[in-house]
């Protein structure tokens, strides 16, 4: 007896079909619960930064990162200091800014792919320069930085939205319904492709 729309529970991998194989639907809630938590972690962050105290540290956080780092490190740390120097007040509304706009489009779902691969690369600036690459590692080092945890969890929003596909709670998809070259900004590609 064959069983139509299943596969056979012993079949080889190469005798199921697509056309046979079972459609899993999941929920669609769980990778939009993912999100506006991590957009909340954010948005507390980004709260943070427009704290003066954070602007009147701002230089001093890149020079102690500078510290103890090896010494084939220091001209890229010399870079970044000697580039925001002149303008800290401006290098430090950017970055409250910058991550203000990460949060406001991780909670609504605004640009997902664009927000995931530019939260990612912001992250890993962050890492590489403020954080000193979690650095330097001594033998009371006790963690690698939070910034390339960030980074790895876009990575992972990136990944979860070429599995599963377009978001139902998310702006993007209100966007796209009205907008029809808005998938290449909120979708990867990768799925759509797949999915035909």
């Amino acid at each position: 007896m064959t069983v139509t729309g299943a596969a056979r529970p012993d079949a080889e991998p190469s005798d199921v079909r697509p056309e046979t194989a079972v459609k899993v639907r999941r929920p669609d809630w769980p990778k939009s619960a993912v999100r506006v938590g991590f957009g909340i972690m954010w948005a507390i962050d980004a709260g943070l930064k427009w704290r003066a105290s954070f602007r009147a540290g701002y230089l001093g956080m890149l020079t102690d990162a500078s510290k103890g780092q090896a010494s084939w490190l220091h001209p890229w740390f010399q870079f970044w200091i000697d580039l925001q120097r002149t303008h800290v007040t401006f290098f430090a509304y950017l970055v409250a800014t910058v991550e203000t706009l990460i949060a406001v489009a991780l909670i609504l779902g605004f640009a997902r792919k664009i927000t995931y691969i530019s939260g990612a690369i912001f992250s890993l600036l962050i890492w590489a320069t403020a954080e000193g690459f979690g650095g330097p590692y001594t033998a009371q080092s006790t963690d690698i930085g939070t910034a390339i945890i960030y980074a790895l969890v876009f990575v992972a929003l990136l990944a979860m939205a070429a599995q599963y596909g377009p978001s139902r709670y998310s702006l993007d998809i209100v966007i796209e319904r009205r907008v029809p070259w808005w998938h290449r900004v909120a979708e990867v590609e990768w799925w759509s492709r797949r999915a035909t």
